[in-house]
């Protein structure tokens, strides 16, 4: 059973400091921007919102956050160390090839689950058309990392085409991740396995 958190998550929960306490402002702010970013989306959050629902004066949003895309940015960027820890605790102990399979099965049970309103990098990148924004550099660096983690799992495999299943896979992802929840979840997450099995095994 896969006990690691997924690779694509949702926003985040009310943040507390590593003791357990209440979070400082700036957590505060992050914690709720965050939730409401994918809950509701970027553009439809206003900043007003997130300094009610956060509990923070204005001036100290504006200390923290200079602008809401210094925000956003900062949304996504804790998003993407959130998941490159998930990655770094599920390939601790298992083969490589296992650890793809493993990342895919906790896409699928995500994207089938409660509370998937897609994934948050795609979402942003909707919202944000220019590919030189600041935003949409953080989506495209989270976007190579997530291609070379799993074209260093195959190659750590000894699989004969890295690059080429590796972009594969991550268009599966990406497919998956816009229309997985509108199918039925128990079909979604065994067809995802399967073309995951099959895509490993025709390039091996």
């Amino acid at each position: 059973m896969l006990t690691t958190p997924p690779l694509e998550l949702p926003g985040v929960s009310a943040p507390e400091n590593a003791a357990g306490r209440p979070a400082g402002a700036r957590q505060r702010i992050l914690g709720t921007a965050s939730a409401l970013f994918y809950a509701v989306g970027i553009r439809a959050v206003g900043i007003d919102r997130i300094i009610a629902e956060a509990g923070v004066a204005k001036a100290t949003f504006y200390h923290h956050f200079p602008t809401k895309d210094a925000l956003v940015c900062a949304y996504l960027a804790g998003l993407h160390d959130r998941q490159a820890s998930a990655f770094t605790a599920l390939s601790a102990g298992i083969e490589p090839v296992d650890v793809v399979l493993a990342m895919f099965d906790a896409l699928g049970e995500f994207a089938c689950g409660p509370g998937f309103r897609g994934c948050a990098f795609v979402n942003a990148a909707v919202e944000y058309p220019d590919p030189d924004s600041p935003v949409r550099r953080i989506v495209a660096d989270h976007r190579r990392w997530y291609a070379d983690a799993v074209r260093e799992l195959l190659v750590a495999s000894g699989h004969r085409t890295p690059d080429a299943t590796a972009r594969m896979l991550v268009m599966l992802r990406d497919g998956v991740v816009v229309g997985g929840q509108l199918d039925d979840p128990a079909e979604v997450r065994a067809t995802l396995r399967a073309s995951v099995t099959a895509l490993i095994a025709a390039h091996d």
